[in-house]
């Protein structure tokens, strides 16, 4: 059995091209024909890799690196190996990153997993719906009635698009992905297992039992938005729930209904955020994070990992903990809990456990 490759570079480089692409400054000396074929981490790179370096942890493995090509910053100059191409720049990893999406700019959007070229045999289209020309329809995809799809858009395998669904141009729907009551926008890529537009969780009690209120609203997802691999945007219940341009969503995402999330948000992995919730633009929240409803988080505000939000956050606050806190205040309280932690196991205190005594 053959072990494949699956991106391979668009092109070829020489170090003159990523110094020029870049902006970095190449050292003297430096081969500016040397081609560069791939890229690679110091430790694993070969005579025609780029490698980058801006982390003194990994500062012991230039030495030996093999790397064609580096890009660092000056810190490390006078270690770089000779023979290697020494290319400083202000941000190496920025720069490493700008040379691999010329590299290897199919890994920026997932495309067919059937290498299909507009609709597979195997998929069911409605004949009511509308696809532009240049749509990707991989077998086992649903689309539904009145559904209309931009061109260049790759509907993966076994995707269910449901009535009326408007999704734009060049825009990714990965595998067993369902869209219901949705209207999404322009480069928007939505990966495999996610579910936008089902009921939202909203229920009164009344005379002994759960009523469901009905969720009448819509999801919007607008421009260049991503989101990750079994995320779930529920839709509104009396107002849409929306995606905001430029917005980067992480896997097992749990978005509930009439939330607003600003543009150019980040939202990683784990996270909860609560019904009629507001994220305002550039807000970070880090992984399992939870949002209460009806909380506002201000614009560019930043939320730690695993912190719970129960009240609003001012614009540019940077909170963590349970609940969320300023991380000031947050860190002087944990400071004080393990200080009085060391208080007690040194003075016997009943507050210390068996093992520490």
């Amino acid at each position: 059995m053959t072990e494949p490759f699956y991106f391979e570079p668009a092109q070829k480089l020489t170090v003159g091209d990523i110094a020029r692409l870049t902006g970095a400054a190449v050292r003297d000396g430096a081969p500016l024909d040397r081609p560069i074929v791939n890229v690679a981490p110091l430790d694993r790179a070969g005579p025609h890799d780029l490698a980058f370096l801006e982390n003194a942890k990994y500062a012991d493995q230039l030495a030996t690196t093999r790397a064609g090509a580096c890009l660092l910053t000056s810190r490390f100059e006078k270690d770089a190996p000779k023979g290697m191409a020494v290319l400083l720049a202000r941000d190496p990893y920025r720069a490493f990153v700008s040379v691999m999406r010329e590299l290897y700019p199919e890994a920026l959007r997932p495309s067919s997993l059937f290498d299909a070229k507009g609709v597979a045999p195997g998929t069911f289209v409605h004949a009511s719906a509308r696809l532009e020309n240049g749509v990707t329809v991989d077998p086992g995809a649903v689309i539904g009635p009145r559904a209309e799809i931009g061109a260049g858009t790759v509907i993966g395998p076994n995707a269910v698009i449901g009535a009326k669904v408007r999704i734009g141009r060049d825009c990714s729907i990965g595998a067993s992905a369902t869209l219901m009551h949705c209207l999404i926008g322009d480069r928007v890529i939505i990966h495999p297992g996610c579910h936008l537009g089902q009921d939202g969780f909203g229920y009164v009690f009344d005379k002994g039992a759960h009523l469901k209120i009905p969720q009448i609203g819509r999801v919007i997802i607008q421009d260049s938005v991503e989101i990750g691999a079994g995320t779930t945007i529920d839709r509104g219940a009396i107002r849409d729930t929306v995606i905001g341009e430029g917005t980067k969503i992480d896997n097992l995402v749990q978005i509930g209904h009439n939330v607003a999330v600003g543009r150019h948000c980040i939202i990683v992995a784990h996270t909860a955020i609560s019904g009629s919730a507001t994220l305002e633009d550039m807000v970070v929240l880090g992984g399992r994070v939870a949002v209460n409803n009806h909380v506002t988080i201000g614009e560019g505000a930043q939320i730690a990992a695993t912190s719970s939000v129960n009240s609003d956050i001012p614009s540019g606050g940077r909170y963590g903990g349970t609940p969320a806190k300023p991380v000031k205040q947050w860190f002087r309280e944990i400071l004080l809990v393990e200080k009085l932690a060391r208080e007690n196991r040194n003075d016997g205190s009943p507050l210390a456990s068996a093992d520490d005594r």
